[in-house]
């Protein structure tokens, strides 16, 4: 802590030291400045920055398609493979594409969707209710906190 002083004063007395006058907070009145080793405050920063993005785990979101006539047994191995994506801590996007004269029973898609959500057992949240949307009824699923 130097006080307040002039910026040419600041200036000469970062240059006897032979490092950078850097400027904290410019809309501050008066500015706060910082007398520091510029390139090593940024290759320090670069570097702190490189171990965040490293430790960040990033979500993707996994789709799963269904028909409306779907099997209890297709069914059973859609919802253990769905398990696996969630165990891994992935979104899951659950979906059904009606065609023909199947869209006049979009419910029927609706009560498919919710019986797989039952098959999870609580390891799943959903994020976002069966709703049809056109052609297609979507389901939105994340991993249930432990």
């Amino acid at each position: 802590m130097l006080g307040i002083m002039s910026a040419s004063s600041a200036l000469q007395i970062a240059e006897e030291a032979d490092l950078d006058l850097v400027k904290i907070s410019p809309n501050a009145v008066p500015p706060v400045c910082k007398i520091m080793n510029y390139g090593k405050f940024k290759f320090e920063q670069a570097k702190r920055e490189k171990e965040n993005r490293k430790n960040q785990k990033t979500i993707e979101v996994k789709e799963i398609y269904l028909s409306m006539t779907i099997d209890i047994g297709d069914l059973n191995v859609k919802a253990k493979k769905t398990m696996e994506i969630l165990a891994d801590g992935d979104k899951v996007k659950v979906s059904i594409r009606m065609r023909g004269r199947q869209m006049a029973h979009a419910s029927m898609g609706v009560d498919v969707m919710k019986r797989f959500f039952d098959m999870l057992g609580g390891k799943a949240n959903m994020d976002k209710a069966p709703t049809t949307e056109g052609r297609n009824i979507m389901m939105i699923l994340s991993p249930a906190k432990q």
